[in-house]
């Protein structure tokens, strides 16, 4: 199997020569000059290898591969360069925005081989992330199953806030996506220090004394704390603390991050998913809430809130049963609160099974203390 590559050139014949060269080894992509070249990798990327003349006008190549390093960091970029222009060649080397240069003209087996020590590069950094990361979200959704154990109200809301920043961060197409799905799946873990019926209250609007909204303020920050020491999570952390705040500020990031953009953007999306499910639990529907976002264009942004016009409904896919809470399976959603026969809440209606869950209820009912059926939306 080939893989895509990315050459950029402002002359059309030296890319169909690249093309004609490589194809066999290769799928080549061209692109003419680098706005051209940032448009594909938008488009088509990312690639695992982008290699650029140094010479282009209006944005020359190491530019090019610096603006590549801030989009798709984990592309290897190389720069083709005439031996005039070594000396920027170097710099852009030492610089670290260069994985290696090739000086013109490069014969083919020269750019064979460096192309494939390219994607070696490619492959090694991204196995690594790809098992860092799955490492991480297997300890997130533990700390998840916790949190549907410990506070079944806290888990429906961090539930529905995942489904609107998931469809977001797709819709934006933002870089490592697993850490804004992590921020809104343990943005209420805080929850876990405050007691049940002030969080139920917090959810639904209830007016609270000013002490017990600043219990409920804190949870944010609470969370944050407790992930802040978890190494690659610090900026998940930042995220969580922020989702109370109207004004996310660039400045306010507590950790060095490259892309401090994109985690600002992370944090407003993230308090845009809090917004909107408060609004859901006062009872409004998923549209009617949307519609009501609208009020909050100001702080926003029209653009991020017209997107979530084509998130898919809750219910899709799924249709209303009748089920035992012995047969019971993970990512069936309630319809119905279970209490004990004696009136204790078990879980909320609403309330997606979690593996944690499902080992609870099924104590339960082998104890006969809940019903033995239950109302439950059932994927199909």
């Amino acid at each position: 199997m080939t893989e895509r590559i990315l050459f950029v050139d402002d002359e059309p014949p030296v890319l169909d020569g690249y093309k004609r060269t490589l194809h066999r080894d290769f799928d080549v992509d061209t692109a003419v000059g680098g706005e051209q070249g940032l448009n594909s990798i938008f488009e088509r990327g990312p690639y695992p290898v982008v290699i650029s003349d140094m010479r282009m006008p209006g944005m020359n190549g190491a530019q090019f591969l610096a603006q590549v390093r801030q989009r798709a960091p984990d592309t290897v970029r190389m720069l083709l360069t005439g031996y005039t222009d070594l000396d920027a060649a170097i710099h852009a080397v030492n610089d670290g925005n260069i994985f290696r240069f090739l000086t013109k003209p490069c014969d083919r087996e020269d750019l064979t081989n460096a192309i494939t020590a390219g994607l070696v590069q490619y492959r090694l950094v991204t196995a690594e992330k790809e098992l860092l990361e799955k490492t991480l979200m297997g300890s997130i959704k533990v700390l998840t199953e916790i949190l549907s154990a410990a506070s079944p109200e806290a888990f429906g809301r961090s539930t529905r806030i995942t489904r609107y920043v998931r469809h977001l961060v797709t819709r934006f197409k933002l870089p490592s996506p697993w850490q804004f799905e992590a921020a809104a799946m343990l943005s209420q873990l805080g929850c876990v220090t405050l007691d049940p019926e002030l969080i139920k209250a917090s959810f639904v609007g209830e007016r609270l004394s000013p002490e017990d909204r600043a219990r409920f303020a804190s949870h944010p920050e609470t969370a944050g704390n407790f992930l802040a020491n978890i190494p690659r999570l610090d900026e998940v952390a930042w995220m969580i603390s922020q989702q109370l705040t109207p004004e996310t500020m660039k400045g306010n990031i507590s950790v060095s991050a490259h892309h401090a953009d994109e985690i600002v953007f992370g944090a407003k999306i993230l308090r845009l998913a809090v917004v909107l499910d408060s609004f859901r639990m006062k009872g409004l529907p998923e549209r009617t809430a949307i519609e009501k976002l609208r009020n909050l264009r100001g702080e926003f942004g029209a653009e991020l809130i017209d997107a979530l016009a084509d998130i898919e409904p809750e219910t899709a896919r799924m249709e209303l049963r009748k089920v035992s809470t012995l047969s019971l399976k993970t990512g069936m959603i309630l319809q119905q609160e279970i209490r004990t026969r004696t009136g204790m809440l078990l879980v909320l209606d609403g309330h997606e099974i979690t593996q944690a869950l499902l080992i609870k209820l099924d104590n339960f009912s082998r104890a006969g203390t809940i019903d033995k059926e239950v109302m439950a939306l059932v994927p199909v």
